[in-house]
C-alpha cells in the first residue's frame, strides 16, 4: 500500500521545531495492529521495541528509538480529525471495484454491537453525550440483550463479503434509520445503475428503506415485520399475494417489467375450488391478476416474496454477518481502548481497511506469475 499521500497529510506545514517522527511508518503500524490483534498503543509500541523484523516491516529506522506512546496517540488523533482513515477506506473500495474484487450489484446491510471503553453511565445521561449509550436487541432465541457502547452499521458486497460503506453510532440508534444513509454512501462509491438489490432483515422494514433503494433503481429485499403490522389491504395476504374471490391465494406466475403476474390456483391444480375457474373467468387459462410494484413499494417486491428467487437473494444477507464477525473476532473492532464516537469511528475504519487491503494483496499474489523452482 502506498501510504505516502495519507502520511503527508499528517505532517505539519511548518518547518520549525524538531524533525517529526516517520508518519508513514506510524500509520502503517496503526493499520497492521488490528491484523496482529493489537488493540492498545502500549502493546503496539512494546511489539515494535521487541520485534525488530516487525519494526522494519512497518518502515521504522532500526537505528532510532521507537516513537513514544504519546506520539502514537497524537498521530491517531490527527487521523481522526483529518478523516484520513475514511479517505483511505474509500480509495481502497475503488481499487477493489477496479480490480473486480467487489461487484456491488447486490449489497447486504446490518448492524452489530460493540462494547465501549467509557465508564458506564445512566441511560438518561449517556444519551445526551452523543457517545456510548445503552442499546438493546433480541437474540435468536428471543432473549433480550443489553450493552453499553456503539453500533457498527455495515453495507457489504455479497459477492466478496467486503465492506463498501460503514457508520458508527451510539447503541440506541435504530437500525432502520441508518439504511438510507448507507445506501446513499454505496451509491456514491459505485457506477450509476450498478446496484440491483439491497438486502436487509425485518428490522429495516420501513418505508424509507424501500424508497432509498428505489431511488437508486434497486429492489429492497426485506422480510415484512409482522409485529404491530396493520392488516393487509382487502383481497391480499400479508406477503402481497392477491386472493381470488373464494379467498384462495393466487399463484405467482412471473413478472413483466414492473408488474407481478398471478394466476388462478384452481387452473394450476393448487386447490380444488368448488366453483371451478368459471366463477372468476370464462377463459381456459383462468383468472389473471397483475400488480404494479410501484403501487406499494413495501408490500410488493420484484421478485415476489416467498419465491425461490426471493429466498435465494435473502440468503445472501449472511455475508454481512460474516463480515461483522471478522471485524469483531478476527480483528479488534470489539476491543476498544479509546473513548468518544469520533475516535471509535476512525478505529473501526482502520479495521475495515485491513479487510480490503487483505483482499487486494490476495488478488495480487494469485495473479502474479508463478516462480520457477530450480
Amino acid at each position: 500500500m502506498d501510504l505516502r499521500p495519507y502520511s503527508q497529510a499528517l505532517c505539519s506545514d511548518t518547518k520549525r521545531g524538531r524533525k517529526p517522527e516517520n508518519r508513514e511508518a506510524i500509520l502503517r503500524a496503526l493499520l497492521v495492529a488490528p491484523f496482529e490483534n493489537i488493540s492498545e498503543f502500549t502493546a503496539l509500541r512494546e511489539r515494535l521495541v521487541s520485534d525488530i523484523r516487525f519494526r522494519y516491516q512497518c518502515g521504522f529506522e532500526l537505528a532510532k528509538r521507537v516513537p513514544s506512546i504519546s506520539t502514537f496517540s497524537r498521530v491517531f488523533g490527527q487521523i481522526m480529525e483529518k478523516e484520513i482513515a475514511q479517505k483511505l477506506f474509500n480509495d481502497l473500495v475503488q481499487q477493489c471495484l477496479d480490480e473486480k474484487i467487489i461487484v456491488a450489484d447486490t449489497i447486504a446491510i446490518d448492524s452489530t454491537a460493540i462494547d465501549a471503553y467509557e465508564k458506564k453511565q445512566p441511560k438518561s445521561k449517556s444519551q445526551e453525550t452523543g457517545n456510548a449509550t445503552w442499546g438493546a436487541k433480541y437474540d435468536t432465541f428471543r432473549n433480550k440483550i443489553t450493552w453499553f457502547g456503539y453500533k457498527i452499521h455495515l453495507a457489504v458486497d455479497t459477492s466478496s463479503e467486503l465492506p463498501i460503506a460503514l457508520e458508527v453510532t451510539p447503541a440506541n440508534i435504530n437500525d432502520g434509520d441508518m439504511g438510507p444513509t448507507l445506501i446513499e454512501k454505496v451509491a456514491a462509491q459505485i457506477p450509476e445503475g450498478r446496484l440491483k438489490y439491497v438486502i436487509e432483515d425485518s428490522g429495516y422494514d420501513q418505508q424509507k428503506n424501500y424508497e432509498a433503494a428505489k431511488a437508486q433503481r434497486a429492489q429492497a429485499i426485506i422480510p415484512l415485520n409482522l409485529r404491530n403490522a396493520q392488516e393487509p389491504p382487502e383481497g391480499f395476504s400479508f406477503n402481497g399475494t392477491p386472493k381470488c374471490s373464494m379467498g384462495y391465494e393466487m399463484v405467482y406466475w412471473g413478472c413483466d417489467k414492473n408488474f407481478l403476474k398471478f394466476r388462478c390456483p384452481h387452473a394450476l391444480g393448487k386447490v380444488d375450488c368448488p366453483n371451478g375457474m368459471a366463477w372468476c373467468s370464462s377463459s381456459n387459462y383462468g383468472m389473471v391478476v397483475k400488480i404494479n410494484v410501484k403501487d406499494d413499494l413495501r408490500r410488493f417486491s420484484l421478485p415476489h416474496r416467498g419465491t425461490k428467487r426471493w429466498e435465494e437473494l435473502y440468503d445472501k444477507r449472511t455475508s454481512v454477518e460474516r463480515c461483522n464477525s471478522r471485524l469483531k473476532e478476527n480483528l479488534t473492532a470489539n476491543d476498544l481502548h479509546i473513548r468518544g464516537i469520533k475516535k471509535v469511528t476512525a478505529y473501526i475504519y482502520l479495521n475495515a481497511i485491513v479487510l480490503l487491503a487483505t483482499a487486494l494483496a490476495s488478488k495480487k499474489i494469485n495473479c502474479s506469475p508463478k516462480q520457477k523452482v530450480a
